[in-house]
């Protein structure tokens, strides 16, 4: 796997895998949210996913990478600093579905750490669900010695 610098080329091909990496958490949150209040809240996500990607790609303030396997990308992830506090965010990660499994998650968060290190940051915090669809993501942060912090967050139908 080689991890390079994003470039505009590389866009379509990060939407893709980013949607379809992105399918069956979506699936696990509209189960955890119910379907009334998924739909208000994402009425298609495809299309704000989508939005929310091309933005991390094009927006000034956020540093993104993307992997390859055989000059397939297969993987991203996009940063931010927060230099005021010291701290690193690591704001957006997907990895193709064809791909998943195999360490590409875990190889952009070890290569992000040590950017992030570099530029100068102290602490590192990434935001995930806690819904079954999230569970890899979990575990990647959690096997790179992130600690969980519990969030509670409720969502009524009116």
């Amino acid at each position: 796997m080689d991890i390079e610098p994003y470039d505009d080329s590389r866009l379509e091909a990060v939407v893709r895998l980013s949607l379809r990496a992105w399918e069956p958490v979506f699936e696990s949150i509209e189960t955890a949210m119910g379907s009334d209040i998924f739909r208000e809240q994402h009425p298609d996500w495809r299309v704000t996913q989508r939005s929310a990607v091309e933005s991390v790609c094009s927006q000034e303030g956020f540093h993104v990478w993307v992997a390859s396997e055989d000059s397939r990308t297969v993987g991203f992830v996009a940063l931010r600093l927060h230099p005021e506090e010291h701290m690193g965010e690591i704001y957006m990660i997907a990895v193709d579905p064809d791909y998943q499994r195999r360490g590409i998650a875990a190889g952009l968060t070890r290569h992000s750490l040590a950017w992030l290190k570099e530029a100068g940051m102290t602490t590192v915090v990434v935001d995930t669900g806690g819904d079954p669809g999230h569970a890899p993501a979990r575990r990647t942060y959690e096997s790179a010695g992130f600690r969980l912090v519990p969030v509670a967050r409720y969502f009524k139908k009116l």
